[in-house]
């Protein structure tokens, strides 16, 4: 009878054991990534602008520009950035860019003006944000 008792003491410590670990590993708490504003205002940005030079290389009808890039002023940015004038100037100047596509009155051709947008894109990332400037770079339309 001793070795059953035993063997009855020794499963109740080992199921005791399970249990605390178990109650260890519920109270672990993940620091997920969570993207700013800015950061998933800039991934439309992109998405928007890949799919904008299908259609300029393609010459269909393009998507209109959607009013959510005004956004740009006030989306809050990661908690290490700061909105600078440089910033707020590159703003600028990508809207216009990026608006002036639409422009069929313009000198310039389409691809130059989907170019321009992108090119105001590096520009910017070169002072503030140097990570995606490849993959912005695939953006350009080669002439």
């Amino acid at each position: 009878m001793k070795p059953v008792f035993c063997f009855i003491i020794l499963v109740f410590f080992i199921s005791c054991k399970d249990n605390a670990n178990k109650a260890v590993k519920a109270e672990v708490i993940y620091d997920m990534y969570v993207p700013s504003e800015m950061s998933v205002l800039m991934k439309e940005l992109y998405a928007f602008n890949l799919e904008l030079k299908k259609q300029v290389v393609k010459e269909e009808e393009l998507t209109p520009f959607p009013e959510q890039f005004l956004n740009i002023h006030t989306a809050q940015l990661s908690d290490f950035k700061a909105r600078t004038e440089r910033f707020k100037s590159f703003s600028n100047i990508f809207l216009t860019a990026q608006k002036e596509i639409y422009n069929t009155n313009s000198d310039l051709s389409l691809k130059d003006r989907f170019n321009n947008t992108i090119n105001t894109c590096i520009s910017c990332h070169s002072l503030e944000c140097t990570g995606p400037i490849p993959k912005i770079k695939k953006l350009l339309i080669s002439q």
